[in-house]
């Protein structure tokens, strides 16, 4: 039991709301972009090559530099990284916002990532130790994993409210006053922590987890975008590669960045991977979503982030009931119930058909947001709780990596599968009249098939539409059932490897390992 002089009070409190915001700022950035791209390449004129890289090089860095700055943090002191980030982030902010060229805003965004990376681990590191008693951080990471997820989805319908009265550059402009408020109210609230016995800092092992991250991530990419070949191969290859020889300079060096006895552990890594398929699951399903409403029911991008909200609202109910009950069943049946419960919304996702209709997926939607928000939360704390303080920084940077990486094998693999399932659909059913080219378009994506259609005759053009409509829609199973599998899947592994009942909650001497607290 807790001494009540170590339980936060106000002060932490008030903390806790700052450290929350940068996050919900950092998240919408990575979403934000979807609505501001017409308006951005209308102004801006960026060629193809560009446009990719303004929208990629945020996510590339920001994912592949979390474990270089958390480590960071618990070296110089998790503050100090945070306000450093903070200022640099609402800096590349400030240049997005005003700059005149595609390779501006492509450096100002490359910026913008390398900040971004300081500020989920850093933070989630200084909640670790603001908030000692086991039930309070609980509570705080949960509020801070609603802000982390809330952004994402925040985003778009932030960015299309801006951009009914403002430029562009305003979507990048509101970071600016939020960091300023951290930059102010951090020193004031926030404690410093670093490591007692740092070591020195690993630069060569920050450069090749960067490349590792870099590579496998760009490799996964390119194959949800064009289809699994040499040159994603050669990539995905090379970066696991660099990534063995980082592992092996972990276990060698004398100061290593990460722990590496930490995955020794089944309460950490178990964890660690049930955080990846719960993204896996949720990020790559997402692709699916968005096109289903714009698309399949032409909504606009405006419209269809409003009819996302209950899904973002329905996420704090689902982390605050997962909070409390905890401390009754255990954090491993609460990740067990939480999947479950995301597992019957998929499995009615995967029921969908072309008429469905609004209600059904939203409803769909919103039972998934709640079980994965009840996991989000917990699996969090279980995995910063994993760790020694002294780690907390690099703990929180694996966290949020192993969440990058889930998503971005989500994409890749949801899309592939829904792909193919999509172009053998259309290949066996496309109406008769198209030309070469006109079918080529219609069986690539369901936009091209929408866009054929509009210069098509209305019979074969409502035809082509019945046709590409029923074709994603039958993805769009294939991709809920697969979903389905994952999470039910990461249920059954909670099941058999951690011990989830109130007698095993008190670990053995020789079996330490294989216990989470509740």
């Amino acid at each position: 039991m807790i001494e009540e002089s170590k339980r936060a009070g106000t002060r932490q409190w008030i903390g806790l709301a700052v450290l929350v915001l940068p996050c919900v700022l950092a998240s919408m950035d990575l979403s934000v972009m979807f609505v501001t791209l017409p308006s951005l390449t209308a102004d801006l004129q960026p060629s193809s090559s560009e446009l990719l890289w303004i929208m990629d090089v945020y996510g590339f860095l920001l994912a592949g530099l979390m474990i270089t700055m958390g480590t960071l943090g618990d070296r110089i002191g998790r503050r100090r990284v945070l306000l450093t980030g903070a200022a640099a982030f609402g800096l590349a902010s400030f240049l997005s916002a005003y700059t005149s060229s595609p390779e501006v805003l492509i450096a100002a965004r490359a910026l913008m990532g390398i900040a971004g990376a300081t500020l989920a681990p850093s933070t989630l590191a200084l909640i670790r130790n603001m908030f000692h008693d086991d039930r309070q951080r609980a509570t705080a990471v949960g509020v801070w994993t609603a802000g982390f997820a809330g952004g994402a989805v925040v985003g778009p319908i932030v960015g299309g409210l801006l951009l009914e009265h403002f430029w562009w550059g305003s979507v990048f402009l509101i970071n600016v006053p939020v960091m300023i408020l951290l930059l102010v109210l951090g020193p004031l609230l926030l404690p410093e922590y670093r490591a007692p016995e740092p070591g020195r800092f690993d630069l060569l092992g920050a450069l090749l987890s960067l490349v590792a991250i870099l590579a496998v991530i760009y490799g996964i990419k390119v194959t949800a975008e064009h289809g699994f070949g040499w040159i994603p191969a050669i990539t995905i290859f090379a970066g696991l590669t660099v990534g063995a020889l980082f592992l092996r300079r972990q276990r060698t060096t004398v100061s290593p960045m990460i722990d590496l006895a930490l995955f020794r552990t089944r309460r950490f890594t178990v964890p660690l991977l049930i955080n990846a398929l719960n993204t896996f699951a949720m990020i790559g399903f997402s692709l699916f979503n968005w096109q289903f409403m714009q698309l399949v029911l032409g909504m606009s991008p405006f419209e269809s982030a409003l009819w996302s909200l209950p899904t973002f609202l329905v996420m704090p109910a689902g982390i605050a009931l997962a909070t409390a009950m905890s401390h009754r069943i255990g954090k491993p049946n609460v990740m067990i119930a939480g999947l479950l419960v995301a597992t019957a919304g998929y499995l009615a996702l995967s029921l969908i058909r072309t008429g469905s209709g609004i209600g059904y997926l939203v409803g769909a939607l919103t039972v998934v947001s709640l079980g994965i928000g009840g996991v989000a939360a917990v699996v969090t704390e279980v995995i910063l709780s994993a760790a020694p303080p002294e780690r907390a920084g690099a703990a929180s940077a694996l966290a949020e990596t192993s969440a990058e990486f889930g998503g971005a094998l989500g994409i890749a693999v949801l899309g592939s599968i829904g792909t193919a399932v999509y172009r053998s659909q259309m290949t066996s059913r496309a109406p008769a009249g198209l030309d070469p080219a006109e079918l080529a378009a219609a069986t690539e994506t369901l936009g091209g098939a929408v866009d054929t259609a509009q210069a098509l005759q209305p019979r074969t053009a409502e035809a082509l539409r019945s046709v590409a409509f029923d074709a994603f829609t039958h993805e769009m199973r294939i991709a809920a059932f697969v979903s389905v599998l994952v999470t039910a899947g990461g249920a059954i592994l909670i099941t058999t490897m951690l011990r989830v009942s109130r007698a095993a909650r008190q670990p053995r001497p020789d079996d330490e390992s294989t216990t989470v607290d509740s």
